[in-house]
């Protein structure tokens, strides 16, 4: 039985903003995406004598069957590449779920990748970052990894100077938001505080997180601000702590605060822990230069 293990880390948004709607009812975006150190271990094994897909998740309230992001990128695999071999997936999450931070689209690129790396020449590179725009559409991103333009539906990428290292605080909320949710009730007219994008990249490719706090934005806390107020105190938290800037992740409710030392991070992270309520996970990391990565 082949076997691989790839840690598959968790991204945030540094800056996100809609630029449209497809005539299909899908967004199209202008999101630069950052991996960060938080990592889903997952496991794919291939089994000659067995067929069909097998998913294991532990205690995770996520779905083993053809629900689950992963068990579909595996699916889709065979598919493409008429692979009939059982393959075993599993995962030990570390990633929260319903947390705009891509864990299960994370997952999902884990799956393509080992897969893609048990099987070499069963596919080609551009075929892979294909079927992986097909799975979801933060996909393509976590197959790439790093510091990244996305547009369109986040299949056009454009990687960015790395910008690794860079203190992160995390903080999630014990309740979740649905993406779909979010984006149903986003309105460009509402919209609120767009980011200069091109400052942004100029920000990231002059490390100056000052630039960016002042010129980047989630056009989505529209929506997820309003609908959960804490998140904004949370912001506000984040800043009273020290944080050069404080923004949501993707579609919430994630939000995070990035710092220009290591030191002063973790101060925070001390000190809103002490804040807020005991169910609210808070992680002090860092950002990354890599992606997905065998463990």
């Amino acid at each position: 039985m082949a076997t691989m293990t790839v840690l598959a880390p968790a991204k945030i948004n540094l800056s996100l903003d809609v630029t449209g709607k497809r005539a299909d009812g899908y967004h199209l975006l202008s999101t630069v995406m950052q991996s960060i150190s938080m990592y889903d271990r997952v496991t794919v094994s291939l089994d000659h004598q067995q067929q069909g897909i097998i998913l294991a998740c532990g205690r995770a309230p996520i779905p083993a069957d053809s629900r689950n992001t992963a068990w579909r990128a595996a699916a889709l695999f065979c598919e493409a590449t008429g692979l009939s071999d059982g393959i075993r997936i599993d995962i030990e999450k570390k990633i929260p779920t319903a947390a705009g931070l891509a864990g299960g689209s994370s997952d999902a690129a884990a799956v393509v990748f080992a897969l893609n790396r048990l099987l070499p020449g069963r596919i080609s590179h551009e075929q892979l970052f294909s079927l992986a725009a097909q799975i979801g559409a933060d996909v393509p991103f976590c197959l790439a990894g790093g510091t990244v333009l996305c547009e369109g539906i986040g299949e056009i990428l454009t990687p960015l100077v790395p910008w690794p290292e860079l203190p992160v605080l995390l903080i999630k909320p014990a309740f979740g938001m649905s993406t779909p949710w979010v984006f149903s009730r986003f309105r460009m007219d509402a919209s609120g505080r767009r980011p200069d994008q091109l400052a942004v990249l100029q920000a990231i490719a002059e490390r100056d997180i000052n630039l960016l706090a002042a010129s980047t934005a989630n056009v989505l806390e529209s929506v997820s601000l309003a609908a959960r107020p804490e998140l904004a105190e949370i912001k506000n938290m984040l800043l009273a702590a020290g944080a050069a800037m404080a923004l949501m992740s993707g579609s919430g409710p994630s939000v995070f605060g990035l710092f220009a030392h290591a030191d002063d991070c973790l101060f925070a992270r001390d000190w809103l822990t002490a804040r807020l309520p005991a169910d609210t996970i808070v992680i002090a990391t860092q950002s990354t230069a890599a992606g997905l990565v065998t463990a």
